[in-house]
């Protein structure tokens, strides 16, 4: 039974009411666009320069962050990793937004297949919110780590006035930054559902610009009826961009074919060449030029001519050559239509994709989590992932063996499973580049209780059980080559104290930029700090010596050489510049030799030697001395 509430008639709210049963049209997120409804009644204005556009409320503002460098940087973390000095993967923990950034110029261009499943804006799911004068504040607010003041994250209910707008700010600074890692022949496929489906299409129509569309593929998420009130959804869709689709013929690949495939293949003439099948021999006459217009004799004498309006697809002097090679079928009599014989020994040979995506072929929801349950000993660690079969699909469609793969919205880490995989299947070397904010699991959930208190430490260990798993599965392979380890990077604040110019607290501030690495800071913190703001890949080896009873770090050959020990004397950075003469080739062009040396701007035992040093190195021909 229904409570009085003791109030009035809203009247205004019966208004809204009745003018959005008349002109649906005029509301956009709630409110009222006065202009579009002046037209309905048919007061029209004059628009000079009216024209196609898609916009949003904050549209501005997410271009703004999309350009805005980030402040943090990406610290190591090897006691969570797997395999850390052989590893070409990578695990990064941290806001999206702010790690896209970081990776700008390590991966610029470097990356051949993206695939993301962001959340869907169902007003359940989780939203990212920006903090745009200091994300990664915001990130580490949102993940704990220094108190909020209350200012916890929340979903982005559809009672939210710009419900929409939100969901488009937060994807569209990510595509974009995205979208400049990508290598120019790469594709990014997009998981979605119908609450955003129109809108991610026309963002991805900027973004990636429409004649760069390649399909939006129907995936058939469950095979079960739902008992929902008007139509039970058992489908989402996948979105699929290029960044440049005239740089190939085929921008995605044939996939490999299947026993229903492989059994239309005979040899029923016993060719020496194997198993054939055949394609009519057949072309539309418009296609075709004077010398395909011709009459055929079969083997058994009979004459044949292609249907009207069709013409042969060889000429006549190609048919006789195929004829000769017994590359042409008139059947078990020779009286047949000619056919031409493809062999499958022959050629590139598979199945071109279709948009639609069955269950029975690459797996649904339930199969997806049957899958990750079975591999946590029967705990069901996550509700809804993503079959890594599914994500195999796209890795047969769009990579190759050396690609890098990127996932910036990683969930559970799929990704890593369905590239192991393939990985063990074809020798491929596909590596992998997972990030995942650290989301709290429910505290009632199995994954909270068995110990897994955010979605990064299932998606962690998914990859250390699936890659142990597939070796264990096969045991007469040499897999000795499969990279089934990562390493794990947390996103943080800089090594490096910014300047405060707070008069209050001079004192405290002339002594930290002297001093001017934070106290809880590794040397490897800063290390791998380096390594972005060069633009160098986190996972190049690095060969760590000891110069003089100093710790260096050789990456690249001698390319980039960092000493971050204190108490560098002139001796020290002779040893060095020795040790780089000996791994670095001198260009004689240019007259000098291509090395960065990096320091520590106090590790210098005085000003005289800081300066020295720079002297010393030009003096072996080294171009860039750096001090931090």
């Amino acid at each position: 039974m229904t409570k009085l509430n003791g109030k009035s008639l809203d009247i205004v709210s019966e208004n809204v009411d009745k003018l959005k049963e008349l002109f649906p049209e005029v509301f956009s997120e709630g409110k009222i666009d006065f202009e579009k409804l002046q037209e309905e009644l048919g007061a029209f204005t004059d628009k000079e320069n009216e024209r196609y556009n898609f916009t949003w409320n904050g549209k501005q503002e997410a271009k703004r962050i999309a350009q805005t460098p980030s402040t943090g940087t990406l610290r190591p973390c090897k006691e969570e990793s797997k395999n850390w000095d052989t590893t070409g993967n990578l695990y990064i923990e941290g806001d999206n937004l702010e790690v896209l950034k970081l990776l700008q110029k390590s991966y610029h261009k470097k990356v051949k297949m993206i695939y993301i499943d962001p959340p869907y804006n169902t007003g359940k799911d989780f939203v990212y919110k920006d903090n745009f004068r200091d994300n990664i504040k915001n990130y580490m607010e949102q993940t704990g780590q220094i108190d909020s003041d209350g200012n916890r994250l929340s979903t982005n209910s559809d009672t939210n006035g710009r419900y929409h707008s939100d969901w488009l700010s937060m994807m569209y600074p990510r595509l974009k930054l995205a979208r400049n890692l990508l290598k120019d022949d790469g594709v990014i496929f997009i998981s979605i559902d119908d609450n955003e489906m129109v809108n991610l299409k026309k963002l991805c129509d900027e973004i990636f610009g429409e004649d760069n569309f390649i399909a939006t593929f129907l995936w058939e998420k469950r095979i079960t009826r739902e008992n929902r009130k008007v139509i039970s959804n058992r489908h989402d869709y996948i979105l699929c961009y290029a960044k440049n689709v005239d740089l190939s013929e085929r921008v995605l690949g044939l996939l490999p074919m299947n026993d229903e495939a492989i059994s239309r293949y005979k040899n029923p003439d016993n060719d020496y060449r194997g198993i054939w099948t055949s394609v009519p021999a057949i072309a539309q006459a418009g296609h075709g030029t004077k010398s395909q217009f011709y009459n055929l004799i079969t083997p058994s004498g009979r004459e044949v001519n292609p249907p009207s309006g069709s013409c042969w697809r060889y000429t006549e002097d190609k048919m006789k050559d195929a004829i000769s090679d017994n590359r042409i079928w008139f059947g078990a009599d020779g009286n047949g239509v000619p056919r031409i014989k493809k062999f499958i020994t022959e050629g590139q040979q598979g199945l071109t994709p279709e948009s639609l995506w069955w269950a029975k072929e690459v797996g649904t929801n339930d199969t997806a989590k049957r899958e990750l349950t079975k591999l946590f000993d029967e705990l069901a660690v996550f509700e809804t992932p993503k079959p890594f079969s599914l994500i195999q699909r796209m890795l047969y469609l769009a990579t190759e063996e050396n690609n890098i793969v990127l996932d910036f919205f990683s969930g559970t880490a799929p990704i890593s499973q369905a590239i192991m995989q393939l990985n063990s299947e074809d020798t491929g070397n596909r590596k992998y580049i997972c990030v995942q904010l650290p989301e709290e699991t429910d505290e009632k959930s199995e994954a909270y209780k068995a110990g897994y208190k955010n979605i990064c430490e299932i998606g962690k260990e998914r990859i250390r059980r699936a890659g142990d798993k597939i070796v264990a599965d096969n045991p007469d392979k040499d897999l000795s080559n499969l990279d089934i380890g990562f390493k794990v990077y947390k996103l943080d604040s800089s090594n490096i104290k910014e300047w405060d110019s707070d008069f209050d607290n001079l004192e405290t501030n002339l002594l930290d930029a002297v001093d001017n690495i934070k106290e809880d800071r590794t040397s490897e913190d800063l290390l791998y700090e380096i390594l972005l703001k060069y633009g160098l890949d986190l996972t190049l080896p690095i060969e760590k010596l000891t110069i003089e009873d100093k710790t260096v770090y050789n990456i690249g050959f001698g390319a980039l050489v960092v000493c971050l020990d204190d108490n560098i004397t002139i001796e020290i950075v002779e040893a060095i510049a020795e040790f780089i003469k000996e791994q670095v080739v001198y260009d004689e062009e240019k007259k000098k030799r291509h090395a960065r040396v990096v320091f520590k701007d106090k590790s210098f035992a005085d000003t005289n030697v800081k300066t020295n040093a720079i002297q010393v190195l030009k003096q072996f021909d080294i171009d860039e001395v750096v001090s931090i």
